[in-house]
């Protein structure tokens, strides 16, 4: 059958590119220690686009409660710090010619609620990304219906894998956010 069209493989492989998003936005929220991480969501306005920091300068930590921003371009480097603001991260860069140091604040209660904050959104993003792939599945399965390519027994069959499918991946979005909440509260 025309079932050939419909690949539930590729829509688990696209489910899980948001899961994996996810934690590597995860990575970036890291509580005690000074990650190069931390700045990976970070975007930057420069040379009129939007550029990740890492490829506009070298981000490194050289301690524990540092991170160290290495703007290549002298001209960027207001750019730089306003990207890095702008992340709500709750640094505050201090500028030293080309190079931004961003003292790591120990946290507080109200500081991990934030990341706590944080942590939701990017979860939530994730669960959209999720469901967005869903949608795109039930519409493919809709259409092959309509066209005749696909019994409406198959469409059915085929709905509930995808549904299936997808509260899988809603599930494991949700226990990575659990993860990495108790990650965060963790004093």
């Amino acid at each position: 059958m025309a079932a050939a069209n419909f690949d539930l493989k590729e829509l688990e492989r696209r489910m899980r590119v948001a899961l994996e998003t996810l934690k590597k936005e995860f990575h970036g929220l890291r509580t005690g220690r000074a990650s190069a991480h931390l700045l990976d969501p970070v975007m930057v306005n420069v040379y009129g686009a939007r550029m990740p920091i890492n490829q506009v300068a070298t981000v490194s930590t050289p301690d524990a409660r540092t991170i160290a921003v290495q703007v290549w371009d002298k001209s960027q480097v207001s750019a730089v710090e306003k990207g890095i603001r702008e992340a709500n991260l709750g640094l505050n860069p201090v500028i030293d010619g080309t190079l931004l140091r961003l003292p790591i604040p120990s946290l507080n209660a109200e500081r991990r609620q934030e990341l706590v904050k944080l942590a939701h959104k990017y979860t939530e993003q994730s669960r959209v990304a999720v469901r967005n792939v869903r949608r795109d599945g039930m519409e493919l399965l809709k259409k092959l219906e309509k066209d005749g390519a696909m019994s409406k027994d198959d469409h059915q069959r085929n709905s509930t894998k995808v549904q299936e499918l997808t509260d899988k991946l809603v599930k494991e979005v949700d226990q990575s956010l659990a993860a990495k909440e108790v990650e965060i509260k963790q004093v």
